[in-house]
């Protein structure tokens, strides 16, 4: 967002939400009647069976604290349906931004994968495919993520270890390998160094003769968050969102299928925030993102219908079918009343899900399929476009291959065996359903409009604003397990003493040696002045303001490695040191 937020075409988020308070002179009648015979059973009814059978806990709360009323009827929530509901493709798509949602194409079921090699990586590919995946979903080792190559110093232990090393276009071609990328839709989890895959993938693209046109899928690089939530950059803030709005420019030019950031609510969840608190700093970055490219000088239209979202599914049911719902209300009217859109399609929030790694105990680990299979239940209720489940073993360490099928089959019971994705929306209309998205909608419009006050997400994230309100939410949630307020199965109750015996996939440590040897061929085999030549074409354009993605191609297919071409944009633009929050 331009620090100045009179830059956009509304100052703030629109006043006129569901559930805004706006009294008629008079109270309909059949509201009224509704209204007193709930005071009426509250006081006799409910209390006589309160005298008989005591409230079982002090509070009931959502797992993000939203006290909960013991039931809401029509005097409790109000909706108007064309306003705030719709129907399902149609603004605001409150219930779905596809008229026919899963009844016409199901989700897209894409398990996260990426061990060790890109030989060993490429072979579990091919196995989710042969098993029903219908999208790949690439993890990358960390130091691929922080733009490190294999050789370094610093990457020492961990490659191939959490994800797939990838060093240059040759691991590309090979993680890749015997996969057509015109037919197949990828997903690359990566942030900071995401201008560097992205173009490793162009290239490769350009090398088979394939045409950028016909490329699908979506990189994360969604560099806001790393700062909040996930601390794996390679440059700051302000030259971070540099990088992203060329590769939103680039995409809208070359890429027409491709989504070129997947704003991450994910990770800020998975830190620790609430529901609202996701959803408002996942949709301010996308604010963010959206005017940054605006202030470039793209029209809003020729870019916001590639953009894409990626939340958490964590484990209060109810609470995650709202915060789906009230998301796509949100950006909806955004993106209508904030920045001018016109085209449906760049009103549309566009989601991938993920079910929440947090929620996951090593305690009693087979418990964790039954947590998964709710949380994917609550994802397709709440609309999702894309789906992974996580499997039950993860709190140990990568998935083996019978825990990832288990996972992906979890999906697969769902979508054909539970009858949920036969009707559109199928909660809508709930008074409870909606009270709630109308409650998660309010806390996170308020979070949005503190963040436009301070003049945009870049400069919130600059004074900690989103971390300090994340740390005290993860603060105040793990002091409720410890007091035995908030209940974990298998950690603070129902425990049992039994080790787990549970089959863990190992990384061998021989993986570092046998990337570095692959590594240190490549290098010996390529152009050294064509190296250079390319390094210092993006040298030029990170000083200047050029384009990043064109000579980072280039760079690509001169074998340039990413570490190499991460330190150029390093040394230009400047590194960055996380300032200590307490």
């Amino acid at each position: 967002m331009s620090s100045d937020p009179r830059n956009s075409k509304s100052e703030t988020i629109p006043a006129t939400t569901a559930g805004d308070a706006q009294a008629p002179a008079a109270e309909d009648p059949k509201i009224a009647a509704i209204r007193e015979a709930k005071e009426r059973w509250q006081k006799s009814v409910v209390a006589k069976a309160t005298a008989k059978f005591p409230p079982r806990l002090p509070k009931f709360q959502t797992l993000s604290d939203i006290e909960l009323p013991d039931v809401v009827t029509p005097a409790d929530v109000e909706v108007d349906y064309q306003r705030d509901l719709g129907l399902p493709g149609e603004f605001p798509y409150t219930r779905g931004i596809q008229p026919t949602m899963y009844r016409g194409r199901l989700w897209t079921m894409r398990q996260f994968a990426g061990f060790g090699t890109p030989e060993q990586t490429n072979e579990r590919f091919k196995y989710l495919l042969s098993q029903g995946q219908t999208g790949l979903s690439t993890a990358f080792d960390f130091p691929t993520l922080m733009g490190y190559d294999s050789d370094s110093p610093r990457s020492l232990g961990e490659v191939g270890m959490c994800g797939v090393a990838v060093d240059t276009l040759r691991d590309m071609d090979v993680l890749f390998a015997d996969i057509p990328l015109d037919k197949v839709t990828t997903s690359m989890t990566i942030n900071g160094p995401a201008i560097v895959l992205l173009c490793f993938y162009v290239a490769l693209a350009d090398v088979r003769g394939i045409p950028r046109s016909a490329l699908g899928g979506t990189i994360q690089n969604d560099c806001l968050k790393e700062f909040m939530a996930q601390h794996a950059w390679v440059v700051g803030p302000r030259p971070a969102m540099r990088i992203v709005t060329d590769m939103i420019e680039f995409a809208a030019k070359e890429l027409p299928k491709w989504h070129p950031v997947s704003i991450s609510g994910y990770h800020i969840r998975e830190a620790g925030s609430t529901a609202a608190q996701e959803l408002a700093f996942t949709l301010a970055d996308g604010i963010g993102y959206v005017q940054s490219a605006v202030d470039r000088g793209l029209d809003v239209d020729s870019f916001a219908p590639r953009l894409s979202f990626f939340f958490d599914v964590h484990i209060d049911f109810f609470e995650e079918v709202a915060k789906f719902r009230a998301a796509r209300r949100i950006w909806a009217r955004v993106m209508k009343e904030r920045f001018g859109a016109k085209l449906p399609e760049s009103m549309k929030l566009k989601t991938h899900a993920q079910t929440a790694g947090v929620s996951l105990t090593a305690q009693q680990p087979y418990n964790n399929v039954a947590r998964v299979a709710l949380q994917a239940l609550a994802a397709v209720l709440g609309g999702t476009q894309s789906l992974h489940t996580n499997s039950l073993d993860e709190t140990y360490a990568l998935p083996t291959e019978e825990a990832v099928t288990i996972a992906l089959r979890t999906q697969q019971i769902v979508a054909h065996e539970t009858g949920a994705p036969n009707t559109v929306d199928p909660l809508g209309g709930s008074y409870f359903v909606e009270w709630l998205t109308n409650k998660i909608e309010a806390e996170a419009l308020e979070y949005i409009r503190k963040i436009d006050e301070m003049g945009g997400i870049v400069t919130a994230v600059e004074k900690g604003y989103p971390q300090r309100e994340i740390a005290a939410s993860a603060y105040r949630f793990q002091r409720q397990v410890e007091r035995n307020e908030k209940l974990m199965v298998g950690v603070n109750d129902f425990v049992m003493d039994e080790p787990s015996r549970l089959p863990l996939l190992k990384i061998d440590e021989e993986v570092q040696r046998k990337q570095v040897d692959s590594l240190a061929k490549v290098k010996a085999t390529r152009d050294a002045d064509r190296v250079r030549a390319a390094l210092a074409a993006v040298r030029e354009a990170a000083a200047s303001n050029a384009n990043l993605c064109p000579p980072i191609i280039e760079a690509a297919k001169a074998f340039c490695t990413e570490q190499e071409i991460c330190d150029v944009l390093r040394d230009v633009l400047g590194t960055y040191t996380d300032p200590a929050e307490f």
